[in-house]
């Protein structure tokens, strides 16, 4: 898609006498920046191969196993090495070349998908393997997921284009959130699982491609390393220390220890509860990837980062409401209608929290603020999900997602009752950033 700079509207509203270009041109507007358009590109074909092989992984343990323990152990197995790594990772991402970074792991992640092509192909593939390969591309999304959200604002040099661009970052997965499982389950239904990590690991060629072509500007801040376990501290401090990004990421602890591991119990669902097929699974995941589609093209039409912190509870309640009914129902339309809420409701919420730390953080400070919230949005979900297996092995899926909606919801709640001391952090930031105008008394529903 072709956007016209000249008619892209600020943040602060339209220039000059010119006509308003509401849409698309404003809600698109950070794709102005080639490197960023050269990333969705890319970024957009490798996601949807991703998205293939998550469903068709969850369906061959299922397959291979029929057990819902072994899908939360191998999620548990799959994301650990994010908990573990995440910290070290994002000291390295401060120092390292951005880009250098994402290259090697994308090309990684390329062999972990061939491999597990190759050995399904062949007919030795098993349950060990899968642990193996899962772990493999847990070390891997522990360095790429930090690096991934630092190098967006190298991407896309006008600051106040960075609230956009994560929208449509946002847009981007969720559209493949959209496609890839659609795709899986026709591709599994018609040949195996096999051929979902086969398009997954030639996905990745168009996002290596896209990198390489990328003309990256912009040089990180010049500052003096110290030791690795000094700078470990120096980014935990800041973060225990900064009230709006401590708790925001305290509130994403509780939804990805409670909320995000639905998605493991998913073919339970489409199998045991609503006796359907891996179309019926391909179904259920790609209304989520609807709800949270709408809900991250909503965030793009946003002209300013003013008001994000009020969303970022009322995401957490749709996110667990939709968990409950869910829980509850046993048609497809229903659970398809729940899933749509709950997507809308986790991407609302995610998107905009994300926003908010990226424009509040320093920048020598970014790959380690966000090495932590890899730590709260993917760290916590390994724990999640061997929890969610053995809840669900104990007192049903059904009654499991139930139990971790209420959680969320609680969460929520939690998180209005301090939202008065993050905006009171955040203020004096964006009054500094020239968001808001400077020694004006805060009314309720003003600034953050």
């Amino acid at each position: 898609m072709v956007v016209d700079s000249e008619h892209i509207e600020s943040p602060g509203g339209p220039q000059g006498n010119a006509p308003r270009r509401w849409f698309p041109s404003h809600a698109w507007r950070a794709l102005r920046h080639r490197n960023f358009r050269l990333f969705v590109g890319g970024q957009g074909i490798s996601l949807v191969g991703s998205w293939m092989t998550r469903v068709a992984t969850g369906w061959l343990i299922y397959r291979l196993s029929k057990s819902a323990l072994l899908l939360g152990t191998v999620g548990f197995v799959g994301q650990l090495p994010s908990f573990l790594l995440a910290p070290v990772a994002g000291v390295w991402v401060d120092r390292l070349n951005r880009r250098q970074v994402l290259i090697w792991t994308q090309a990684l992640a390329m062999v972990q998908a061939l491999l597990l092509a190759g050995l399904t192909f062949s007919g030795y593939i098993t349950i060990n393997w899968i642990l193996w390969l899962s772990a493999f591309q847990g070390v891997i999304n522990a360095f790429d997921m930090p690096g991934r959200q630092a190098f967006v604002v190298q991407m896309v040099e006008d600051r106040r284009d960075l609230g956009n661009a994560i929208a449509i970052n946002s847009s981007m997965f969720n559209m493949a959130r959209l496609i890839g499982p659609s795709l899986a389950g026709i591709t599994i239904a018609a040949t195996g699982e096999a051929w979902c990590f086969l398009i997954d690991g030639i996905s990745y060629l168009a996002v290596i491609g896209s990198l390489l072509a990328m003309r990256v500007h912009v040089k990180p801040p010049q500052r003096q390393a110290g030791s690795l376990r000094a700078e470990l501290k120096e980014g935990w401090t800041y973060v225990a220390g900064f009230v709006p990004i401590r708790t925001i990421l305290l509130l994403f602890v509780v939804i990805s220890l409670m909320g995000m591991p639905f998605m493991v119990l998913m073919p339970v669902f489409a199998v045991s509860v609503l006796h359907g097929d891996p179309h019926t699974l391909g179904t259920l995941t790609a209304a989520v990837g609807v709800g949270a589609l709408v809900s991250a093209i909503s965030l793009a039409t946003r002209k300013s980062v003013l008001g994000l912190s009020r969303m970022i509870p009322i995401a957490a309640a749709a996110f667990g409401l939709g968990l409950i009914g869910f829980g509850l129902s046993r048609t497809v339309w229903l659970s398809v209608v729940m899933m749509l809420v709950t997507g809308f409701g986790m991407v609302q919420g995610l998107a905009s929290s994300n926003t908010i730390i990226q424009t509040v953080v320093p920048e020598d400070k970014r790959g380690r603020v966000m090495s932590y919230y890899t730590l709260a949005f993917i760290g916590m979900v390994p724990f999640g999900n061997l929890l969610a297996g053995v809840m669900a092995h104990a007192i049903g899926a059904p009654l499991t997602v139930i139990v971790n909606g209420a959680t969320v919801l609680a969460g929520a709640a939690w998180f209005v009752s301090q939202r008065p001391a993050l905006r009171r952090g955040i203020r004096p930031i964006y009054e500094q950033m020239g968001l808001l105008p400077q020694n004006v008394v805060p009314t309720i529903g003003d600034g953050a």
